[in-house]
C-alpha cells in the first residue's frame, strides 16, 4: 500500500517566472498556530503585483494567496479559539509584532514588522497552510467556500477603503473588479450612489457594474455625470489619481485602495485645492475583520467567483493581469 500523498503548493521561484507545482511535508503548527487543510483560495491583484516583481522580492520562494478558506486540521499549543474541524479564513495581514508604536495604538496595520500571507508566510495556492491563530477569522455560514474567499482581501480591504471615503454619498470606484463589486453592493445597502470606471471599452465590466446597482459606469477616462464626493482608486494606474482629483467635489477624498500604484505623475494644484485630499490604504486590522464578516451576510454580499483548479493557478493570474475577470478569481485545491 502507498502511504498518502505530500501536500501541493504553486510556488513562486523568482519574479517573473511562472508559478511551479511542488510537493511539500506536512507542517507542524508551531505554538500559536493552526495547520489548515485549504478549501478555496482568491486570487488577487496583489499576488500579481508579486509574480510581476512590482513588490519587493522576499528573498525566498513564495506560496502565492492571502484569500484563504479552509478547515482547521491542528491546533498549536496555546490556541484557544479555534479546534480541527472549525472553518477559518486567513488574509494578507498574517503576523504582527504587537509591541511597536502602531500595534499599541490599534493599528497594527502599519505594524513595523508585519508579515504577510502568500508573501513572506506561504499562502493559500496550496493543499494545506500553516497560519497564526490571532489572524484567522471564523467564515459566515452563508457563503460557500468559494465564495468566501473574495470576503479575505477584496472584501476586507474595500471595506476599510469604504470606511476612509467618509460619509460619501456620491462614490466614484475606478477599476471594477473583485474588490470593486463587493464594496458596491456594500454603498449601495447604505444608500449611497455608485459611479463605476473601467477600462475603456470594457462594456461587459461596465455591465456588470450597472447590475450590481451603480448608478453610471464608463470609461475611466471620462468625467462623471455629477461631482464624487469621494473616489475609491483600486486600479494602480497613478495617471488615475488627478484623474479622479478632477472627478470629486471641494472637500473631497480620494482613497487609493491597491498595495501598489505605477507612479503618479505631477498634477497642478488646483486640482487638490479646495480641501480635496488623497489618502492610501495599507493592509487591514483585525477590527476590520470582525466587523465586515458580521457585515456582509446582512448587506447581504453575494460574490461573483470563477474557480479555477489549483494546478491552473498560471492561467487565473493570465486571467486577471489581462481584465478577464468579471468578480474575482478562486483556486479550488
Amino acid at each position: 500500500m502507498t502511504g498518502p500523498s505530500l501536500p501541493r503548493a504553486m510556488v513562486l521561484a523568482a519574479p517573473g517566472r511562472p508559478l511551479q507545482i511542488a510537493a511539500r511535508a506536512r507542517a507542524q503548527p508551531m505554538a500559536g498556530q493552526v495547520l489548515i487543510a485549504v478549501r478555496a483560495c482568491g486570487v488577487c491583484r496583489t499576488d500579481l503585483h508579486i509574480v510581476d516583481g512590482e513588490l519587493e522580492w522576499p528573498a525566498h520562494p513564495v506560496v502565492p494567496g492571502h484569500e484563504v478558506v479552509g478547515v482547521v486540521l491542528e491546533v498549536g499549543a496555546g490556541v484557544a479559539g479555534f479546534a480541527p474541524g472549525d472553518r477559518v479564513g486567513v488574509p494578507w495581514l498574517g503576523w504582527t509584532c504587537g509591541e511597536c508604536r502602531y500595534c499599541l495604538s490599534g493599528r497594527e496595520n502599519l505594524c513595523d514588522r508585519a508579515r504577510f500571507t502568500g508573501y513572506d508566510i506561504d499562502g493559500g495556492y496550496a493543499d494545506q497552510v500553516v497560519a497564526d491563530a490571532r489572524y484567522c477569522f471564523g467564515i459566515p455560514k452563508a457563503y460557500s467556500d468559494a465564495e468566501a474567499a473574495p470576503l479575505l482581501c477584496a472584501g476586507l480591504i474595500g471595506y476599510r477603503s469604504l470606511t476612509m471615503a467618509g460619509e460619501a454619498e456620491r462614490l466614484g470606484i475606478y477599476g471594477f473588479g473583485a474588490a470593486a463589486h463587493i464594496v458596491a453592493q456594500v454603498a449601495r445597502s447604505q444608500g449611497r450612489k455608485v459611479y463605476a470606471f473601467t477600462r475603456p471599452g470594457d462594456a461587459s465590466a461596465q455591465a456588470f457594474a450597472l447590475g450590481l446597482g451603480a448608478c453610471w459606469a464608463g470609461d475611466s477616462t471620462r468625467m462623471p455625470p455629477e461631482p464624487l464626493d469621494a473616489a475609491i482608486l483600486f486600479a494602480p494606474a497613478g495617471a488615475l489619481v488627478p484623474q479622479a482629483l478632477r472627478a470629486v467635489a471641494k472637500g473631497g477624498t480620494v482613497v487609493c485602495g491597491g498595495i501598489h500604484m505605477s507612479d503618479i505623475p505631477a498634477f497642478p494644484y488646483e486640482i487638490l485645492w479646495g480641501e480635496r485630499r488623497i489618502v492610501s490604504v495599507a493592509n487591514l486590522t483585525r477590527r476590520d475583520a470582525a466587523e465586515f464578516l458580521a457585515l456582509a451576510p446582512k448587506v447581504p454580499v453575494h460574490t461573483t467567483v470563477e474557480t479555477f483548479a489549483l494546478a491552473d493557478a498560471n492561467e487565473a493570474l493570465a486571467r486577471l493581469r489581462e481584465g478577464k475577470i468579471n468578480g474575482a478569481a478562486v483556486l479550488i485545491p
